[in-house]
């Protein structure tokens, strides 16, 4: 069941939003005041049969998380919060996130003017000025169902690679926060250590604007991936990659990799020349940007 609450000042938002996507694959857009997760409303969505295409933006989420089931923080009102159904090929499933993010770099510069970075497997990273820190800007969240004809109690089925899934992206960008970290709330001083917003690098911009650019950029990506490939997409990832040529440690649970990041793979795995020599794909886990030597 869709969660979100009413729609409040949310309204005028969301109606610019739908009026400049009007024609588009992401022109269904349901901006609500509050709910608990994007996430989880477009799932829900999903499963009730909502089509591609449906995106669900909220002010405000009481239960917003990232990977590995981590809290979301953010300021009710000063954070760009979106979830947008798809229902891509298998074999596009594994790519939709840097495809999103290739698209979410592509609309801050735009909107913004502020050159944002990718850091493996899916954040965005800037700069903070007079700092030299590297500080978190947006996260992206790809949560996939299990594809149609598969029952936990039968085991996982992989799906075809031309049979469609359902893939909810869910992007969180720090838009306009308080520059006082003691306005951040309780954990303030721990999230400016490590988060920063657009406010912060550059000019306040229009959360329904970024919206729209988002969605313009990542709907061309996304047809683009499942037309022809990830290719191009893959290029433009590398060519924003904070990652690549990077010396890095990969939390990846049972033990560490580190070494240096080379490239990803077609599935958006990372590459990484090992310390101890040798090659290792990882498929998932946490990245530490080493300092540079």
């Amino acid at each position: 069941m869709f969660t979100g609450m009413p729609e409040g000042g949310a309204t005028s938002s969301g109606d610019r939003a739908r009026r400049s996507l009007a024609g588009t694959r992401f022109a269904d857009v349901r901006w609500v005041t509050e709910t608990g997760s994007t996430n989880a409303d477009a799932l829900a969505l999903a499963r009730d049969g909502a089509p591609e295409g449906v995106v669900v933006v909220a002010d405000h989420q009481t239960a917003g998380r990232g990977r590995r089931d981590r809290r979301w923080v953010a300021p009710p009102g000063g954070s760009l919060l979106v979830s947008a159904l798809l229902r891509p090929p298998a074999r596009a499933a594994g790519t939709v996130t840097l495809a999103a993010g290739v698209a979410l770099a592509e609309a801050v510069a735009e909107v913004a003017g502020v050159e944002a970075r990718l850091k493996w497997p899916n954040d965005l990273v800037v700069v903070l000025p007079g700092d030299g820190g590297e500080r978190k800007l947006a996260g992206i969240l790809a949560e996939a169902d299990w594809p149609a004809g598969s029952a936990i109690s039968d085991g996982y089925r992989p799906p075809r690679p031309d049979e469609r899934v359902v893939v909810v992206v869910g992007v969180g960008v720090n838009v306009v926060w308080p520059t006082d970290p003691a306005e951040l709330g309780e954990d303030g001083a721990e999230v400016a250590g490590i988060a920063a917003a657009l406010n912060w690098v550059g000019p306040e911009v229009d959360r329904a604007e970024l919206l729209v650019a988002f969605l313009r950029a990542f709907g061309d990506r996304y047809a683009s991936l499942v037309a022809d490939g990830p290719a191009d997409v893959l290029a433009a990832w590398r060519r924003r990659s904070a990652t690549l040529g990077r010396r890095v440690r990969v939390d990846v649970g049972r033990d560490d990799v580190a070494g240096t990041a080379v490239d990803v793979t077609e599935e958006g795995h990372l590459v990484i020349d090992t310390v101890e020599g040798g090659r290792r794909t990882v498929t998932v886990g946490d990245v530490v940007h080493l300092r540079r030597v």
